[in-house]
């Protein structure tokens, strides 16, 4: 079934223009074109659309508040913005509503590729129901006490960038809306940054400051679900197998980008048991009972109670956001790599053995959860004869592994 997209731009020679560069896309798309908000409000309303693409300055109706209005009215829709402006006030608004931020001019391939990238992760979730869910997330809770200590930290007169960056890196909603907004198109940088602390110091603090006190972009979770869901203990399990992933990777001696990949990957490779927690804390709560009683692993227990895992949850909303894809590929497979056609050593690899190694009390004459699936693709990619060096690195103090 071909994909449905909606265009609004307040310009016709822009619009007229993306039909001539899209034409190729015809067998693929389906293709309507709005010329501002109220006209594409008005087209949302007849059909059901797949993704929503728009400039932001607009009269009568900006784009932030078109994708507002998107998000309350069709929550399962993906939303991106294409503008050519980049005044701050702008780019503020559109961060809550928006997926992803491209820059005009925009080169049509790369349009293509975000569009098409963000349809084929929609296979990760058979549920509509989260789909729809995931889709309208805007950005993850943090932990309250996390949250204070950063509004505290940039509220200082001694505030600085390298420790609101430390704290930062502690949550998982922080990291992943500082890491989308650092890796749009708005900052130009030009390549993907895969640490908080370095994405932190690209968005300066006051950039910072108004990310943690605008309403919808930040939120706090509630202490009673923390506590429930013991949050805590899953945000220092993933800093571990973060600092595991990393040390694993450099002691491979790949480029470095794999070992922040590694690491981040790590970091957030539970963010979907966060957004389940928030979304549905009493069927969480189920699932790990579930998990305690039946002995089962609680991706196991997820996919009986949501018929998805964490795993995928977390890597549908990443790739929404337009996080590196090799990070979002180790999210998604950290409990089957075997399922994905890996030939290298990779991201994947790292997360999988340090998450597994971890998930078996960092012992390792205990190879339960090193399945035969996951031996053999070890195997494929010619690394089984590392696993004992890595599980012995897991036995690591924490300050080694950093």
């Amino acid at each position: 079934m071909k994909k449905r997209i909606l265009f609004v731009d307040d310009e016709p020679n822009i619009l007229q223009g993306l039909k001539r560069s899209l034409r190729q896309q015809r067998h693929e798309w389906e293709m309507d074109f709005a010329e501002g908000g109220v006209q594409a409000l008005a087209l949302l309303a007849k059909q059901p659309y797949d993704a929503v693409v728009t400039d932001m300055r607009m009269p009568g109706m900006d784009g932030a508040q078109l994708l507002n209005e998107v998000k309350s009215r069709y929550p399962d829709i993906v939303r991106f913005v294409l503008s050519g402006h980049s005044d701050q006030e702008l780019i503020m608004r559109s961060v809550g509503p928006s997926h992803q931020y491209m820059a005009k001019p925009c080169e049509p391939e790369l349009l293509k590729a975000s569009l098409s990238g963000a349809f084929a992760l929609r296979k990760l979730l058979a549920s509509d129901d989260l789909r729809a869910i995931a889709t309208n997330m805007t950005s993850l809770p943090s932990l309250p006490s996390i949250y204070c200590a950063v509004l505290e930290e940039l509220q200082s007169e001694d505030g600085s960038l390298v420790s609101i960056g430390k704290l930062i890196e502690q949550d998982l909603g922080m990291t992943s809306k500082v890491l989308q907004l650092v890796n749009s198109a708005y900052f130009g940088i030009g390549r993907d940054v895969s640490s908080p602390a370095e994405a932190a110091n690209f968005l300066g603090l006051d950039i910072l400051k108004s990310l943690v006190l605008s309403e919808g972009v930040f939120s706090q979770f509630d202490p009673a679900v923390v506590k429930a869901l013991s949050l805590d203990t899953m945000k220092n399990r993933g800093q571990l197998v973060a600092k595991h992933a990393r040390a694993i990777a450099r002691s491979e001696g790949v480029d470095g980008k794999v070992a922040d990949q590694a690491f981040l990957a790590g970091l957030l490779h539970e963010m979907g048991s966060m957004v389940l927690a928030d979304n549905s804390p009493e069927e969480y709560l189920r699932a790990c009972k579930l998990s305690k009683q039946e002995n089962i692993d609680i991706s196991s227990a997820e996919k009986q109670v949501f018929n998805t895992t964490h795993a995928e949850v977390g890597a549908y909303i990443l790739g929404l956001w337009g996080i590196d894809d090799d990070v979002v590929t180790a999210i998604a497979y950290h409990h089957d790599p075997s399922a994905f056609p890996d030939v290298e050593f990779s991201a994947l690899t790292a997360v999988y053995v340090a998450s597994t190694c971890l998930a078996t009390g960092n012992n390792p004459s205990k190879q339960t959860l090193f399945t035969d699936a996951g031996l053999s693709y070890l195997e494929r990619i010619g690394v089984a004869e590392r696993l004992p060096d890595w599980q012995q690195m897991c036995l690591e103090p924490e300050e080694e592994a950093a």
